[in-house]
């Protein structure tokens, strides 16, 4: 059997917006909450982490191996969808910025995509075939995958059942996790 940590990266400056594929460092509220989140995972067995190449996720994840003694492997399909012009803006810019299209986007959710961005069936593609391949990984038993949140509620609906509404409340907070069990054949 596999376990896989999902973990959503530390929070940066950029909070509030749509980051996407912006690229922040985390900041010092962020340090902090890796210090807890290590803390959390004290008891973990994990033996590799895996990490999208965004800076906030990288800087999560090399920390987490190096407090665990493990490599740490950089994916950059585990990054978060890419929301095109809407990158770096608040919901209230978006909305000042084109009315209409925000609200045509908020009724037509998942299926209309950002202005230039990616669309969510695109996303969810990678997503999916990433994770299948770091399940399919099997020269370790629990492994840490440091990625976003919209890629957390990815596999939290897909592969483990939730609703939008229950993934959405269990991935807001940074540095949230949650562990997922598969069985492998060998």
């Amino acid at each position: 059997m596999n376990d896989v940590i999902f973990i959503r990266h530390a929070e940066t400056d950029m909070a509030g917006t749509f980051c996407g594929h912006s690229d922040p460092p985390i900041n010092d509220r962020g340090r902090r909450q890796i210090q807890k989140l290590i803390g959390a995972l004290n008891g973990e067995a994990i033996e590799c982490v895996y990490t999208s190449d965004l800076a906030r996720a990288v800087s999560t994840a090399e920390i987490l191996s190096e407090a665990f003694g493990v490599p740490c492997i950089e994916k950059p399909n585990l990054r978060e969808i890419y929301f095109g012009s809407w990158e770096g803006l608040t919901w209230d810019q978006i909305q000042d910025k084109d009315e209409d299209f925000a609200r045509r986007w908020t009724e037509a959710y998942p299926n209309l995509p950002a202005q230039g961005g990616e669309s969510f069936a695109d996303f969810q593609a990678r997503v999916s075939s990433e994770v299948a391949g770091i399940f399919n990984d099997t020269d370790w038993r629990q492994a840490a995958v440091v990625t976003h949140g919209g890629v957390m509620r990815v596999v939290l609906q897909s592969m483990c059942g939730l609703a939008e509404k229950e993934a959405w409340e269990l991935t807001k907070p940074y540095c949230s996790f949650f562990k997922y069990s598969r069985e492998v054949t060998r």
